[in-house]
């Protein structure tokens, strides 16, 4: 498995799950050489993760190899589509993140409630808001995590609609984000719009915090429109997710041709999350580079300098 993954979201996203210090400790135990936490819209892990690692000058040269690249990834909108906007080697203490982390966390606490009674009346199952509301991370309410509260009940298996997420099913390797995918994603019945900052706003606020843009995991977010792709490269990114636990190895082969045609830098990303994605881990992602080569692509400076 790679040693480097430049993908990984903690507690500071609404739908990952672990603290920043337990990330670090399991990048650490696998042995990874270069690491980024981006978590969705923020980037208070960043400061936490740069003090982790500074504080592990364990003197066993093999820990103490492990880099951490200051990241996020934003939400953003293109031609009516949201996709996701990785940055890298940003200055974290840029306000505009501050700014945007807090817009889109006003707009999610007022779209949790929404979701829970569009998932009910979707679905006929009925869920305790209260509960839901009083679990929340950060009293975020999402896709996810109702899910997860819906296949939680005693008596879930007497509901045809969540049969497929239950253990045997054809969706249960990953329910959780499965369930937000059928139910919560645009266009699906439990939908509730969160207004987000267009592509070029994103990659200029990027480009500004001295970080590079990159184009995170293509295959999914562009549902399969390569042709897409073409169109959003001359918008100024500097890079694409090339390898991720999305892709196919047909996806990841066009996208690296597309990458090295257009000059752009080639990034892998596992998309690590917790126990909302159990099936992925931290460096899977399928690359078929020498980490290496990918590692060589980004010698940025920790704290997001003039590179």
């Amino acid at each position: 498995m790679s040693k480097v993954d430049l993908h990984i979201h903690s507690k500071y996203s609404g739908d990952g799950e672990l603290p920043v210090s337990r990330i670090l400790e399991m990048c650490i135990s696998a042995g990874m050489k270069l690491v980024s936490i981006t978590d969705h819209n923020s980037v208070r892990s960043v400061i936490e993760a740069l003090q982790g690692r500074a504080g592990r000058n364990t003197g066993n040269e093999e820990e103490d190899e492990i880099e951490i690249i200051p990241g996020v990834e934003l939400d953003c909108i293109y031609k009516g589509i949201n996709i996701h906007l990785l940055g890298y080697g940003i200055d974290h203490t840029c306000k505009e993140f501050y700014e945007i982390e807090k817009d889109i966390l006003f707009q999610e606490k007022e779209a949790g409630e929404k979701r829970i009674h569009l998932f009910q009346k979707t679905t006929g199952i009925p869920l305790n808001s209260t509960e839901i509301l009083n679990v929340a991370n950060g009293g975020i309410v999402t896709g996810e995590l109702i899910g997860e509260h819906a296949l939680a009940k005693d008596n879930a298996e007497n509901y045809d609609v969540l049969k497929t997420y239950l253990p045997g099913g054809e969706k249960s390797d990953m329910p959780f984000v499965r369930i937000y995918w059928d139910f919560f994603a645009p266009e699906k019945p439990a939908y509730v719009p969160v207004h987000y900052i267009t592509l070029q706003d994103a990659i200029s606020l990027i480009r500004n915090s001295n970080g590079i843009a990159v184009l995170a995991h293509p295959g999914q977010t562009l549902s399969g429109n390569h042709s897409l792709l073409n169109d959003i490269i001359p918008e100024g990114i500097d890079g694409i997710e090339v390898y991720s636990s999305y892709h196919s190895a047909e996806d990841a082969s066009c996208f690296l041709s597309t990458a090295r045609e257009n000059k752009l830098l080639v990034s892998c990303g596992s998309d690590f999350h917790g126990k909302a994605k159990p099936a992925i881990k931290i460096g899977d992602h399928g690359s078929l580079l020498d980490d290496k080569e990918i590692m060589s692509m980004f010698q940025i400076k920790r704290m997001g300098e003039k590179k």
